[in-house]
């Protein structure tokens, strides 16, 4: 493996601006998320405050369990742009339209894409906490037209 495939999956393709508010948001709750305590708590208060205590925790759970299963059945470690980056990274993409059709409802296409980030047997759950994680994104932009994802809003 050389250098260029190693870090392949960082390669930008394109912005997150070009992308729709739900795989937007997706992408920016996954750079919050692997950012560290500070950032996670920010994407707490998101979902709290745009969908009150009890579905933010759902929504939130979802998020977690989405994250743990990408991070302990991952084909490989996702490669992610920084949090403020307005670059969209091959990875990023991935997560970003995995969670897009997940929530259209789209499983079939939802569960190959979900191939190819964690382990085939494993995809099946990724797509149910992705649709779930999305669902609730959806719930957000409609609640706010303005999806505030920690420190960055989604339009």
């Amino acid at each position: 493996m050389n250098a260029m495939t190693r870090h392949r999956g960082g390669a930008p393709v394109g912005f997150v601006t070009e992308l729709g508010p739900i795989e937007a948001g997706a992408v920016l709750c996954l750079r919050l998320w692997c950012d560290g305590p500070d950032a996670q708590a920010q994407v707490w208060n998101d979902f709290a405050s745009s969908l009150g205590p009890k579905r933010g925790r759902e929504a939130l759970k979802a998020f977690e369990c989405l994250c743990d299963v990408c991070v302990r059945h991952g084909r490989r470690h996702l490669m992610r742009h920084q949090v403020n980056c307005k670059c969209l990274g091959a990875d990023e993409s991935c997560f970003a339209n995995f969670v897009g059709y997940a929530t259209d409802g789209e499983r079939e296409d939802a569960f190959l894409i979900a191939t190819t980030i964690v382990r085939p047997n494993m995809a099946p759950m990724a797509v149910e906490y992705a649709q779930q994680f999305g669902l609730a994104l959806r719930q957000m932009t409609k609640a706010t037209p303005q999806l505030n994802c920690g420190t960055t809003t989604i339009h």
